[in-house]
């Protein structure tokens, strides 16, 4: 495809930024290079009539994206101009790219609706770009009439991108998709053409599946470049630009606030106003401003307060200790989680083990359940173990009779509950209670919201009460873990809180 002859502005009109760009000829740069990507999009009018000076941060990304690494990722907070300037990149693949096939998926319709409505207002703000390429806002696709290329855009659905041949596919907002199922798809489909997939986001909740890839991202590359606010990790294959506050980072601290939010519209001032909004939230400030993997203001237990609990410690191996085990046959997980009580200020809960069902219907077979409880023995004797019997008394009397253990039955109604919840939440907040930083353990904990009851009273709960869901919908519910560490703490609180300790609850290495 040849290249199209651009008119040329004298002037750069008046602008907000301190240093405009004042583009050159487009005859003067190759396609497919910065430099004439910016003159191209220096002729395009932006929804406030001013022409489109490419922002530095997005530029850079262009760079990547422009040397032909296969999969590029853009993180960075919410108002950056991520969907405006990707609608963009777009439209000038539809014109440059030959027979152009750019599908554009976001996680809902209604998100599919602002894409699509950026790369449109850029078509039908421009002659020359109307005289050969054709909107049609029923089908949300923009066809250009001299290549057959096109723009389709729709809501995120892996069962409907197998048939797409992309030469360039383009995720909105990943981190709202349900999976990471289409960018799969996608990403396997880009040899047939040679393409190349552009993900923009802010970023999604701990433990999720877009947190997940993004951070193993950072830990594979072999290029990563920070400074400040700002990583660069790079492959052969994959590339992420991530604007984030550092998680060591004040984020009260505006100037740093501002270093990971690379816009130049927006400012201290403007992210001052946005903090102080009677609307705004700690959580939603620190996810969409700052870029920081947060959850939901319901959460029970923040990760400031999960992480300042660990400790490099384990318990003793050969002491004997106590053990929850919260059971489960079907949908939920069955977790044990072993505990130390070593005096009054140091409670210790070891690594969970957590066993996963078939979630077909079929149940978890019980001599799992057996072996885990025999290998947690086999590392130091288990003198406790609490947990609801009404859910497996033949565990309960089997651990009786095979492992010698005391079994403390435990309900989970609403009275347990409440206790379990406030004795666990005062010993974490006042620094008693410590883990060793599982992984199972802490996603269970930072799964759990606090749901207040009827009375006032507060529990752990699901964050979702639906349970036959997808398996990634299914590990963001489960809190298993958490239930067991609780019950077995809650128990020996209630033991020890005699004036004399009974044995074997205290024990000192």
């Amino acid at each position: 495809i040849g290249l199209r002859a651009l008119p040329r502005r004298d002037r750069c009109p008046p602008s907000k930024m301190s240093e405009p760009y004042i583009p050159k000829a487009a005859n003067g740069a190759a396609p497919f290079t910065l430099d004439h990507f910016k003159a191209w999009a220096y002729e395009l009018e932006l929804d406030n009539g001013e022409p489109w000076i490419v922002e530095p941060f997005f530029g850079a990304f262009l760079g990547d994206y422009f040397a032909g690494i296969p999969e590029c990722w853009l993180v960075v907070p919410e108002g950056n101009t991520k969907t405006t300037s990707l609608a963009g990149l777009a439209i000038y693949l539809l014109e440059y790219r030959r027979r152009a096939g750019i599908p554009w998926a976001a996680s809902s319709r209604d998100q599919a609706e602002i894409g699509y409505r950026q790369a449109e207002g850029f078509v039908l703000g421009s002659k020359r770009l109307k005289s050969f390429m054709k909107c049609q806002e029923g089908y949300r696709r923009i066809k250009n009439l001299d290549t057959a290329g096109r723009i389709q855009v729709f809501a995120a659905d892996d069962n409907t991108g197998d048939g797409i041949i992309p030469t360039d596919a383009f995720l909105d907002e990943l981190h709202r998709h349900r999976s990471l199922k289409l960018y799969r798809t996608w990403s396997g489909k880009l040899g047939k053409r040679g393409g190349q997939l552009a993900t923009i986001s802010t970023a999604g909740e701990p433990g999720g599946e877009f947190e997940e890839t993004r951070a193993r991202i950072r830990k594979s590359t072999p290029v990563v470049e920070r400074s400040s606010c700002f990583t660069r990790c790079r492959s052969d294959r994959v590339v992420l630009h991530d604007w984030a506050v550092p998680e060591e980072g004040d984020v009260e601290d505006l100037a740093l606030v501002k270093a990971a939010n690379p816009f130049s519209g927006i400012t201290i001032e403007s992210l001052r106003a946005k903090r102080e909004s009677p609307t705004m939230t700690l959580s939603h400030w620190r996810r969409f401003a700052c870029n920081l993997p947060t959850r939901a203001d319901e959460a029970a237990i923040t990760e400031a307060e999960w992480y300042a609990a660990k400790t490099d410690e384990h318990i003793p191996e050969g002491l004997p200790k106590a053990c929850g085990l919260d059971v489960a046959w079907k949908w939920d997980t069955t977790a044990l989680v072993p505990f130390w009580w070593r005096d009054d200020e140091y409670r210790l809960l070891g690594p969970a083990t957590i066993l996963e069902p078939p979630r077909n219907g079929s149940m978890l077979d019980p001599e799992r359940v057996k072996k885990a409880l025999r290998d947690e023995h086999a590392k130091g004797p288990i003198h406790t173990l609490v947990m609801d019997t009404s859910r497996a008394e033949d565990i309960a009397s089997w651990a009786e009779s095979e492992l010698g253990c005391t079994v403390v039955d435990r309900g989970q109604s609403n009275s347990f509950a409440i206790d379990d919840y406030d004795r666990f939440m005062e010993a974490l907040r006042q620094g008693w209670l410590k883990h060793t930083g599982d992984q199972g353990l802490t996603e269970h904990c930072l799964n759990a919201i606090a749901r207040t009851l009827e009375y006032g009273d507060t529990r752990f709960d699901r964050p979702k009460q639906a349970r036959q869901v997808t398996n990634e919908a299914a590990r963001r519910r489960v809190i298993d873990a958490l239930t067991a560490a609780a019950m077995v703490h809650s128990v020996a609180v209630a033991d020890n809180a005699t004036v004399e300790a009974p044995e074997p609850w205290v024990m000192v290495a």
